[in-house]
């Protein structure tokens, strides 16, 4: 997620000033001047040496001034830094984790819906921010039977039955017409060969096995397997996510724009957006953080997405976060949403 190895580190001490800086906005919400800083930053040095050190922390980026005040703010960029480099984690303290587990655990009878709607509120009600939370996914698509008939224009029905006597129907656009017996060879090889395996499996083994049969009929086959794992990854038990708390965020000065929250809501109830970033984060290793700009979407400019994968059975189902503006507690945030992934995946492997 960082790019700050291409660019100018700034000096320790000036790291020391900045992350003075970033914890006292995010504490209070104001633009911070250097006297503040020289009270704050325990080293002894003048308002106008401290000036000097945020003169060359803005030159770098780090910080700005609005045009309102003479103290300074972080930048997006200020706040990678400090994400990256100087945040001082807080964990959950034992007590505060030993309440969530049993939260969660009394919801491990339910469905996983009732597990997720429980993760949403966990997170908004610990961090007053957004909670939000996708329905997970299938973590496993078993192959039981394929078959394939013809269709016009070069294309192909593929009819799969996977896991418990679930059809699924895909219309498969070939480079070529193939022939019935064509078709009835390459369902009999995967019949023969795949039932009883992961779609995951069968397309690695595919790929392993490419001169067992012909390019073309591999190129069906494998055709076939793609797209079915394809409506594996987005598919999920229901569509899209659960979220609480939205309404915490117009508490946010930052956030507080008639237009920017209206656009925010909009794109919380359109709901493809927010997914999208999201399945980003499903492939992760741990906590991911989107901050401004770097989510791609101008109705987030102004806001940060703290995200974690949760896993049933050792795959990654679905992701959770939270969404708030940038200026959020990060140091307790992060750990909030790594331990609540922990206690979903939890929750959902002993409710299945």
């Amino acid at each position: 997620m960082s790019s700050e190895t291409t660019r100018p580190v700034p000096s320790e001490r000036a790291q020391h000033i900045l992350r003075v800086l970033v914890e006292h906005y995010i504490r209070d919400g104001q633009p911070v001047g250097s006297r503040t800083l020289a009270l704050e930053a325990g080293l002894a040095l003048s308002p106008a040496t401290i000036r000097n050190v945020m003169a060359d922390l803005e030159d770098l980026g780090f910080i700005t001034s609005p045009h309102t005040s003479a103290g300074r703010i972080p930048t997006a960029r200020g706040y990678r830094f400090f994400v990256d480099t100087l945040v001082r984690l807080q964990p959950l303290a034992e007590q505060e984790v030993a309440k969530l587990q049993t939260r969660f655990e009394e919801r491990q009878r339910g469905d996983a819906k009732s597990i997720v709607t429980t993760a949403s509120s966990v997170l908004s009600g610990l961090t007053s921010l957004a909670g939000v939370v996708t329905l997970p996914r299938q973590s496993q698509v078993t192959l039981r039977h394929i078959e394939f008939l013809p269709l016009s224009g070069q294309r192909v029905l593929a009819i799969l039955v996977v896991n418990d006597a679930e059809v699924q129907n895909r219309i498969l656009d070939m480079p070529r017409d193939y022939s019935e017996d064509e078709l009835r060879r390459a369902a009999n090889y995967l019949n023969q060969q795949f039932v009883g395996r992961d779609i995951d499996d069968v397309r690695t083994r595919l790929l392993d096995d490419m001169d067992v049969t012909r390019e073309s009929m591999n190129h069906l086959m494998l055709e076939t397997i793609v797209v079915a794992d394809k409506g594996r990854q987005s598919g999920r038990d229901g569509s899209g996510y659960v979220m609480s708390g939205e309404t915490q965020l117009m508490n946010f000065h930052e956030l507080s724009d008639v237009e920017k929250i209206k656009h925010l809501f909009e794109a919380f109830g359109e709901q493809r957006e927010i997914l999208t970033l999201l399945d980003r984060s499903l492939e992760a290793d741990g906590v991911q953080i989107f901050i401004g700009e770097e989510s791609g979407y101008r109705m987030l400019d102004n806001c940060t997405i703290v995200a974690a994968p949760y896993s049933v059975d050792e795959h990654i189902v679905g992701v959770l976060g939270v969404i708030g503006p940038t200026r959020m507690a990060y140091e307790r945030v992060i750990p909030i949403v790594e331990i609540t992934a922990r206690l979903v995946g939890a929750a959902l492997n002993s409710s299945s």
